[in-house]
């Protein structure tokens, strides 16, 4: 039986498209956490911190993902703030392997920079509400397993470089 892999990291770094690659060449369920927790609500997760508050969603989040690990061999995506909760990043830890996502915050700003639907950036000074969350972050996604640096890789190569971490660790466990 494989473990689940988990990714993580901040917004924009591409957990969603890299997961959906990495799930089809492995054969992996593949999960968006924010996904199933907009289903779940019926509302896109900016509806959710608008209508109910960050509270609300960071209590669902902790749900959703909490259920999600009790499975097995999925790859799992899970929010840029999911990994700062104990519980989350304990849980991630003990049940999964994961990889934190790097990228520069410039690349990072340029690509929520169009995005409305995202609830933690609605302002106009968005590059420093990326920099402080990024430093705010960054000390927990350290904690991860692996940690890949994006920045040079296309998204093919990412995927690939995520494999191989994640048969290497199958292969010594």
């Amino acid at each position: 039986m494989k473990k689940n892999l988990v990714l993580l990291g901040m917004m924009g770094v591409g957990k969603t498209t890299i997961a959906k690659i990495v799930a089809k060449k492995q054969g992996l369920e593949f999960i968006d956490t924010d996904k199933n927790i907009e289903k779940k609500n019926s509302m896109k997760i900016y509806e959710i911190f608008e209508k109910k508050g960050e509270n609300f969603f960071r209590l669902e989040e902790e749900k959703e993902v909490l259920k999600c690990l009790n499975k097995n061999e999925c790859i799992i995506a899970i929010g840029g703030g999911a990994f700062v909760n104990k519980l989350i990043r304990e849980s991630v830890l003990k049940k999964s392997i994961s990889i934190w996502l790097d990228l520069n915050l410039k690349t990072i700003a340029l690509r929520t920079k169009w995005n409305n639907r995202r609830p933690l950036l609605k302002g106009n000074n968005n590059d420093k509400i990326l920099k402080e969350l990024y430093h705010q972050r960054k000390k927990f996604y350290k904690l991860a397993d692996h940690k890949i640096n994006c920045g040079k890789l296309n998204k093919n190569n990412l995927a690939k470089k995520i494999i191989e971490l994640y048969e290497k660790y199958q292969n010594y466990n």
